[in-house]
């Protein structure tokens, strides 16, 4: 391909033109992320988008819930007078509204080790299916040199020649007794 300068060069050139295409909204991508966009209003954000708490930081910079129904509210406001007069109930679901889960909860080991050693098992016996069904099918049968017959022909023969007679196979064989030397 010619090159036409270095304006015009192919990454050049489709770069300038995603650019465009960006712009004009082409996709929509850049319009589903904007921050005036619906995605990011008000009326349609769920009650716990920004909450982030974990083992290390366990303040969240915003509560769990921020939508509160009535008794939600009423709650809150019970909550800005005396504690005594909440009932062990009445605190725990004023920690529920602030925390979505206790350091208890936090620190529960989970069961997903199971899930990883499932999924192990589980392809260790698949390939050990394909395997099977490999030698079964797709390789050729044992050629006829690896069988017990010719092994032991192939001995004899090397024992009637006197193959290496000082220091092989021939040098530990008896030919008289037509045993192996002890």
């Amino acid at each position: 391909m010619r090159r036409l300068g270095p304006l015009l060069s192919p990454p050049m050139f489709f770069r300038a033109v995603w650019s465009l295409v960006l712009r004009k909204g082409g996709p929509r991508m850049r319009q589903m992320h904007s921050p005036g966009s619906a995605a990011h209003s008000k009326e349609k954000m769920p009650p716990y988008t920004n909450y982030h708490a974990q083992r290390s930081y366990p303040m969240p910079d915003e509560p769990f819930c921020t939508e509160l129904n009535a008794e939600q509210r009423a709650l809150k406001e019970k909550e800005k007078g005396s504690w005594t007069q909440l009932t062990h109930d009445e605190k725990v679901a004023l920690y529920r509204l602030q925390f979505h889960e206790t350091f208890a909860e936090m620190n529960r080991r989970s069961n997903e080790w199971k899930t990883v050693m499932g999924c192990v098992f589980f392809f260790f016996g698949f390939t050990a299916l394909m395997i099977w069904w490999q030698r079964i099918y797709v390789f050729p049968k044992k050629p006829v040199t690896l069988t017990d017959e010719w092994k032991a022909q192939q001995l004899q023969r090397i024992l009637d020649m006197k193959g290496n007679p000082v220091q092989g196979l021939a040098s530990r064989w008896d030919y008289e007794k037509k045993e192996w030397k002890k």
